[in-house]
Order: structure tokens, then C-alpha cells, then sequence
């Protein structure tokens, strides 16, 4: 089946979606110190609430490239796109903002429902509230993810050309989807974010995702290693630690032997990375210079 059947099927999944009218935003405040610019924008990207977002970018003019980056769960709700900024306890104490900045790129992190300045009704109850209405949560926090993209788009200060997407946990289940609904996205770095939902099942763990990650009958006809095949032939970055309760770690040869076997088919076996840790459910020193060493490259 050709990947655009696939990508429209994958869209299917995700409930009831807003219409993908023009975008907008508001500029709230501009911060400045010595090594970066932040702006604290307010996007219209769904015509159902404001979505709060942080972007950074290095002093100077022209055009940089951008990185997408998702932030985190981790039951933090009231941290959401600050995680750009700040360390959060899943992290380096060096935070992405100032990361990325150094290595010359911009980045945006918008709130995720139920995050940040949308912390307001509780997970649960913003599923709920979107299930009597024939939305999936997750679809809706896909839509904003993939609308980040469109807002992107009309910025005259980024290069989508290297579009990167960068996320830990749920900001890397983020990043992949992001990837395989949306071929803008170049490059595609997930840390911390190998669920593979049958293996969940089998192994009794489905209890430690939140539930905003329950797709309704998404495993009737995909798995986690076809949503990841449909961001090959682009780079795709895997990093993950064998004692993460999160990711069963008897799911990782699988979901590798199924995704290289899409690489190979595409001709694009050394665009794929899967590297396992002896960790548990954070970034290491390790992973993030794996994260350094893919930025650094270009994109052909």
C-alpha cells in the first residue's frame, strides 16, 4: 500500500479534526540574554482554544534552521513548553533552548492539551470531554503538532528545509507521529519513546502511559512499527534505555528488524538509528550527544 493511503489511513484514526483554516499569532513578549532571543507567542491553530508556545532562536539575522520540539508528560502538567527553557528531571541539566541555540538552530514548543497555560480541565477529563464528541485527544494534539508546522511556514526567520522534530516520552511518541502524518519533518529524534501497544498489552503495562495516548482501534490495522515506516526514506533516530519500564524491552528487536526492513526497502537503510542504553526512562549524556551528532549533519 503507497505511504499516502497509509498516511490518510493513519488520519482516519484520529478522530474528528478542526478544520485547518489560517493561522494567526500574537506576539506576547520578547526576551532577550546573552546567547538567545525568546518569544512567548499565542497561535490560533484549531479555532477551539489559543495555544500558547515558546520560541528561541540564536542573536543575528537570516535564516536559521528549526527544530519542532515537543515537550514531555511526565505527570508535570503546569511545565509544558517551559520544558524548552528549564531542566526537567527526564533531561540533561542543560536545557533544549539553550542547546539548540548554541548549535545555531531555532526551535518552537508549543503546550500540548492539558499542558502549561492549557492546564485548566485534567487529562481524563479533557479525553472524555473530546470522546463524547467523536475527537481523540491524541488526533487533536497531532493536529496542533502538525499546525505548529504551518506556523512555521510563515515565519521569514526559519528554513523549514532541515525541519527536525525532537522529543523525550511523550514528546518523542509526538515526534514520531508528527514524522509519519507529516513529510515536512526531515528529521525525526525520539528519546525515551518506543511503545509498542501490543507488546504493552502482553506485558501488563498499558497502566503506565497517560490516557491520552489511547487511540481507538488503531491496532486493528497498524502497529508501532508501520507508523514509524512511514516516515522512511527521512531520518529517524531511536534512543532508548533497556530497563525503561515504558518501552518493554521485549518489543525492541521487532520494531528494529520491521523498520530496517522498510529502511532497506526504501534504499535508505543509513537513515535509520536505533540505539539502546543501559538506562531507565530519561536522557543520558550518551543519547544526547547521539542528538548532537545527527543536528550537526545535513540534510540530502
Amino acid at each position: 500500500m503507497e505511504k499516502e493511503t497509509l498516511r490518510k489511513e493513519l488520519w482516519g484514526l484520529l478522530g474528528d479534526l478542526p478544520e485547518r483554516g489560517e493561522i494567526s499569532s500574537k506576539l506576547i513578549k520578547t526576551e532577550r540574554n546573552e546567547r538567545f532571543v525568546t518569544e512567548r507567542l499565542m497561535l490560533e491553530l484549531n479555532g477551539l482554544e489559543s495555544v500558547p508556545a515558546l520560541f528561541v532562536k540564536p542573536h543575528g539575522e537570516g535564516k536559521f534552521p528549526v527544530v519542532l520540539f515537543f515537550h514531555a508528560h511526565g505527570g508535570a502538567y503546569t511545565l509544558g513548553k517551559s520544558e524548552l527553557l528549564s531542566c526537567a528531571k527526564w533531561n540533561l541539566n542543560e536545557p533544549y533552548g539553550e542547546f539548540l541555540t548554541k548549535m545555531g538552530y531555532a526551535a518552537l514548543c508549543i503546550d500540548m492539551w492539558g499542558f502549561g497555560e492549557r492546564n485548566g480541565l485534567s487529562e481524563k477529563e479533557i479525553y472524555k470531554q473530546m470522546a463524547f464528541r467523536g475527537q481523540v485527544m491524541w488526533g487533536m494534539m497531532c493536529f496542533d503538532a502538525v499546525r505548529a508546522i504551518d506556523y512555521l511556514e510563515t515565519r521569514d526567520d526559519v528554513s523549514l528545509d532541515n525541519l527536525t522534530a525532537v522529543g523525550t516520552s511523550m514528546g518523542g511518541f509526538m515526534s514520531q507521529w508528527a514524522a509519519a502524518l507529516d513529510e515536512r519533518i526531515k528529521r525525526c529524534i525520539c528519546i525515551g519513546a518506543l511503545a509498542d501497544f501490543e507488546e504493552l498489552i502482553a506485558t501488563n503495562q498499558l497502566g503506565r502511559h497517560g490516557i491520552y495516548l489511547t487511540i481507538p482501534s488503531f491496532l486493528k490495522s497498524f502497529s508501532t512499527s508501520k507508523m514509524l515506516s512511514l516516515i522512511a526514506p527521512r531520518k529517524l533516530l531511536l534512543l532508548t534505555g533497556k530497563y525503561d519500564t515504558l518501552s518493554p524491552a521485549s518489543a525492541f528487536e521487532r520494531v528494529r528488524r520491521e523498520v530496517e526492513a522498510e529502511y532497506s526497502r526504501c534504499g535508505a537503510s543509513e537513515n535509520f538509528g536505533f540505539k539502546v542504553f543501559g538506562s531507565g526512562h530519561y536522557e543520558t549524556a550518551q543519547m544526547r550527544y547521539e542528538v548532537r551528532k545527527l543536528l550537526e549533519e545535513e540534510v540530502v
